[in-house]
């Protein structure tokens, strides 16, 4: 340390890097990531304090730019310090002082950090060695060499350490040295004969595992493991080594090409060479299974799902009550359901039955298909374990049950080591064990020093392996012996984890729960041993419980949280969607998708669980549409069906025809026919059975009305000198960290949430109010209004994806701020004619479109100072602009009631569509455009409707038209973040929120839930002037009022969401199928009055 110290003082930044990659590496860990930042951020600043800009620069572009892909919005921060004469303008680097105290207080920062950093544990002291431990490690050396040996002597004689040991064969002739893969060499602490007395030795132990890197026992984000071995060598393949030494004998060439990726930090190693992977089909959101196809009831609560390996619709469920049941979701039938009970008593531990004597309860812990699915295991939470042969369509019989665990068997899993296939279990115990299909167990793994949670066998090649998890949070690895486990690391949130590979093997992923309830999914670099990337999305904490997932197709991960299902592209950390499955859902729902990942299951709150499908799903279950039970026609249709014949599923009890019909109270029952009656032709009348159930069973739905504040969270945004009469514009921060209001004295104001205990995250929320953010230069955002009256004027604005400059005009130029020191970077546009409407291009922050007070167009290029082209089309003013990345379109909307729809590569328009009016409403007035995220609909909005139009060809596929409570005009409206809801504003203060499927009104907000009396009361009448979605939060969204103030709603945490999908009946659909287009884009443009 003294040496690192003395380089740092000095500031010789390139040596100080130079020593430390001697231990670590940027990316090693988070720790070893923040030493590096920390000494670039001083090389940085240091260089800015000496005002040499070009070599700031060239560090920002070479040394800094790595940590852009870790933290964003960091990098632009500083990348803006390149701005200001003196980065000590920046608040948080106000209190900088001079170089050498700067270096002082980075140093004891860095010691910190070095100590923490599980890579520099016992390297920071000399080891103490014991005197005999160099003579140890010869010996140990020597004996392995000598074992080797083609030819070995019981006294060997050895002469020097310089050259490799071999015993002379004996006719005289010296026998060549034989290489030895590093990676064979047995594992530490296995005992070693003395050299003078040699004796036959053991098969050497298959390639050790040691591919992760330690995690520090305080990382939350620890670093990842692989395990990867051969099963022991047969004891008939033990006389051949001893003959023929090679290392082919050892160990097999891809047990070889596995281990080169598991080597420690994989220095000097070639990676393996795998064959190329099957290239993927290209797929999006619609591909997600998010449509509900049906609910079906369990009786008990469900604890695990597994989908049959072949046969996609068969679904095994287990829950609380010890039954397992496999159903048929196609016909939404009870193929069959079978209690618990102990098969032979006597055959059970006395341990066991003393257990069931004090409690007789027995819930399932996990169900679990074989890869044949010829074979259903099933775990329970006392020490027992049951095998079911399973034979279509349900069948089943008894085949093994073991007393497998003390304690809760808490997972179960089938693997095929040596192509035999067993079943692999963990327990309360601390244990696994693996067991051969006659009931014998083939292993017991010791080393877990807390209940063993979950299991995850797998293999490379042919290489077989199992991780396990426990819950202190470890994780270890162990291959097919008795050698104890390869690895010991932290698992994130350092509680329950559980472990999924991808469909086709070639990516691990893990998710898990701390004991404070923060969740976390993340991917591991299995060659390097690392995390390769942690995704976001999670929200609620809940202390207790545990997320639970599930991948599909390779490119799927979906985890239950919040009472939804939220969905992630594996190749992005952002959530792509979530749907909360028309509700009832428990806040972590357990999840599975078949195999072919067009069907998802999900558990519900009311001992159940519902089936969702994506469209191939769709057309799977329509396949039993012939049958009693089809899952798409219409509900309680009116004409009656009737079912006769032999076949099974002609034979099934009404009571369990469809999931509308049964009780929820009581479970269905398997039908007569599967509990042995007569299978004789019948009529089932199903028509009669709705009738009569109809009335009872069904829970009216019930509009939300949100009438008062205790109803909702509000955070009203403190008042700051410069408040305007009213708020024109207003927009989140595409990081969701800030609101920015656009007033009606053409003054923005910028409020961020701080990031803090009652914040952790730092969004923007309700239950925390922000702070007025200002630089320390006391600079206001105000635009040019020179000879103009702002009040008349029609403002506009836009922000830059990356949150670093905002554009706004308010009837005079446009002006273009830098948000982080609000200085006027340049202003262009001059009036007349005024800038109505601007929109940054998707793709380039600094092609700018610009809607005129003359109904033209402008594409503007802020580089080179230019309008590029002109654009006409509309008759009066232009009031919106939206761009769609997908469609490569541009739509404008004009007080003339027209869109206009250009081509974003020629900019010559390709269609003129005029708004549907309302009978009796003239063709005027401001009208608002957005896409959804995915860029599929176009949401359109003006005083008398909101409408929703398909893209790709501009036609209307909903309009919804002011009514009842809500009958006052639209005064602004915008899509959530998922493009699932629309929040509306109308000029009577109240808010409502529209399912965009039919656009079905589900929530109204009325104005006493968010605004004083005294707004209420005023005259002129106070109400909502502009909308502003959150762009990572569905169920958030902001106003801006004509009073001047600005407030943030969301829902209690409690309810978690707006009201529940309403019925079909509510809306004015246009004739067209619904379709889902929910996506979690969060930079999907928000919308502008």
């Amino acid at each position: 340390m003294k040496y690192f110290e003395e380089k740092v003082h000095a500031g010789e930044w390139d040596e100080v890097e130079k020593y430390l990659s001697g231990f670590t590496k940027v990316d090693d860990n988070r720790y070893s990531m923040k030493i590096f930042f920390e000494i670039r951020k001083q090389k940085y600043l240091e260089t800015l304090d000496r005002h040499d800009r070009a070599k700031a620069v060239d560090i920002l572009v070479k040394d800094l730019k790595v940590f852009s892909t870790f933290n964003e919005e960091l990098y632009k921060e500083i990348t803006q310090l390149l701005t200001l004469e003196n980065f000590r303008e920046n608040e948080q680097l106000s209190k900088y002082g001079d170089t050498k105290s700067a270096r002082s207080i980075m140093l004891i920062e860095l010691k910190k950090l070095i100590e923490a950093n599980p890579l520099f544990r016992e390297k920071l002291v000399f080891p103490t060695l014991k005197a005999s431990r160099l003579r140890t490690l010869i010996n140990q050396s020597l004996n392995w060499q000598h074992q080797l040996c083609k030819n070995p002597r019981p006294n060997p004689d050895i002469k020097t350490l310089f050259t490799d040991h071999t015993c002379s064969p004996p006719n005289g002739a010296r026998a060549s040295p034989v290489p030895v893969p590093l990676a064979a060499v047995p594992k530490a602490g296995a005992s070693y004969p003395p050299l003078t007395a040699h004796t036959p030795f053991q098969t050497p132990a298959g390639p050790s595992l040691a591919g992760w890197m330690a995690a520090a026992a305080t990382s939350s984000v620890p670093s990842a493991v692989v395990a990867a071995s051969a099963l022991p060598v047969p004891p008939n393949q033990a006389v051949s080594i001893m003959k023929r030494p090679t290392i082919t004998d050892y160990q097999s060439a891809e047990s070889e090409q596995v281990m080169k990726r598991l080597r420690p930090g994989g220095h000097g190693v070639d990676e393996a060479t795998y064959p190329a992977p099957i290239p993927q089909t290209s797929w999006s959101v619609d591909d997600l299974p998010r449509t509900v196809v049906c609910t079906l009831p369990q009786g008990s609560s469900v604890t695990s799902m597994d989908f049959h390996p072949s046969r996609h619709t068969l679904l095994l469920v287990g829950s609380t009550n010890g039954e397992i049941t496999l159903w048929e979701v196609g016909m939404r039938e009870r193929l069959f359901s079978k209690p618990f009970k102990v098969w032979d008593m006597q055959a059970c531990s006395s341990q066991f039955q003393s257990a069931v004597a004090k409690d007789s309860a027995i819930s399932i812990s996990r169900v679990a298909w074989n890869p044949d699915g010829d074979l259903i295991g099933v775990a329970f939470t006392k020490h027992l374990i049951h095998l079911h042969a399973y034979q279509q369509p349900n069948e089943t019989r008894q085949v093994l049950e073991i007393d497998a665990h003390s304690g809760a068997v808490n997972d179960i899993a089938f693997s095929r080591p040596n192509k035999q296939l067993c079943v692999v279990t963990c327990g309360d115990d601390k244990l696994i064990k693996v067991w051969d299909m006659h009931g014998q167990k083939l292993f017991s793994f010791e080393g877990h020093e807390a209940p063993v949670y979950s299991i995850c066998p797998h293999h490379k090649e042919s290489i077989q392996f199992i991780f396990s998890t426990s819950l202190d949070g470890k994780i270890k690895a162990w291959l097919y012996d008795n050698m104890g486990s390869r690895v010991d690391y932290d698992a994130p949130g350092k509680w329950c984890t559980t472990m999924l590979y991808s469909a086709d093997g070639t990516r691990l992923f893990s998710c898990g729960t701390s004991k404070e309830g923060d969740s976390y999914l993340v991917e591991w670099n299995e060659s390097e041993g690392s995390i390769k990337r942690t995704y976001s999305g999670f929200r609620k904490r809940s202390a207790g419980a545990v997320v639970q997932f599930d991948t599909a197709q390779n490119h799927i991960l979906a985890a239950g949280e919040d009472n939804q299902i939220k969905f992630w592209d594996v190749d992005s950390t952002t959530m792509i969607s979530s749907t909360e499955a028309e509700g009832g859902l428990p806040g972590l729902p357990r999840l599975r998708f078949n195999k072919e990942g067009n069907l998802l299951a999900v558990t519900t709150v009311d001992n159940g669980f519902k089936i969702l499908a994506n469209a191939d799903g769709l057309r799977t279950l329509r396949a039993f549409g012939n049958r009693p039970f089809e899952a798409f026609r219409p509900q309680f249709e009116a004409s009656s069906m009737k079912v006769s014949g032999a076949p099974v599923v002609a034979s099934i009890s009404p009571n369990i025809g469809r999931m509308d019909h049964i009780d929820r109270n009581s479970p269905a029952k398997p039908s007569s026919m599967l509990n042995g009656g007569d299978p004789a032709s019948r009529s089932i009348d199903i028509k009669p059975r709705i009738s009569e159930e109809r009335p009872d069973k069904a829970k009216p739905w019930e509009l939300m009305e949100v009438l008062n504040p205790q109803q909702c969270r509000v955070a009203t945004m403190p008042e700051t000198p410069d408040q305007a009469s009213k708020v024109v514009r207003l927009l989140y921060t595409n990081s969701g960290v800030g609101l920015l209001a656009l007033g009606s004295n053409a003054i923005q104001r910028l409020w961020k949430w701080a990031r803090n205990d009652q914040n952790p995250i730092g969004k923007a929320t309700a239950s925390v109010v922000p702070q007025h953010w200002q630089p320390n230069s006391g600079l206001v955002m105000q635009n040019d209004i020179a000879d103009i009256n702002p009040e008349e004027a029609v403002p506009c604005i836009a922000l830059s994806k990356n949150d670093s400059y905002v554009m706004s005009a308010c009837g005079g130029k446009v002006s273009l701020f830098n948000m982080m020191t609000f200085k006027v970077m340049t202003t262009f546009m001059p009036p007349p004619p005024a800038s109505t409407f601007l929109a940054f291009h998707p793709q380039d922050n600094n092609i700018i479109a610009i809607g005129m007070e003359d109904s033209t167009i402008h594409i503007y290029n802020v580089r080179v100072d230019e309008v590029k082209t002109r654009l006409k089309g509309h008759q009066r003013r232009i009031t919106g602009l939206a761009f769609s990345n997908s469609q490569q379109i541009l739509v404008s909307s004009g007080a003339d009631a027209q869109l206009c729809v250009w081509a974003t590569d020629t900019w010559e328009k390709k269609k003129s569509v005029a708004i549907q009016m309302p009978a009796g409403k003239t063709p005027s007035g401001d009208t608002w455009v957005q896409f959804n995220s995915d860029w599929s609909r176009l949401l359109v909005v003006h005083e008398t409707q909101l409408a929703i139009y398909d893209a790709s060809k501009m036609e209307r596929i909903y309009q919804w038209i002011p009514q009842d409570a809500l009958s006052a005009p639209i005064s602004h409206a915008s899509y959530s973040r998922n493009s699932q809801l629309v929040f509306a504003a109308f000029t009577d203060g109240n808010v409502g929120i529209f399912d965009v499927e039919n656009l079905r009104l589900r929530c109204r907000i009325a104005p006493p839930a968010y605004m004083s009396s005294a707004a209420i009361n005023s005259n002129p009448s106070v109400y909502p002037l502009v909308v502003a979605a959150h762009p990572q939060e569905s169920n958030q969204f902001a106003v801006g009022l004509s009073d001047g103030s600005v407030k943030v709603i969301e829902p209690l945490e409690s309810e978690g969401k707006w009201g529940t999908t309403p019925p079909t009946e509510n809306g004015l659909p246009n004739g067209r199928t619904s379709t889902s287009s929910a996506t979690s884009n969060p930079t999907a443009d928000q919308i502008q009055r």
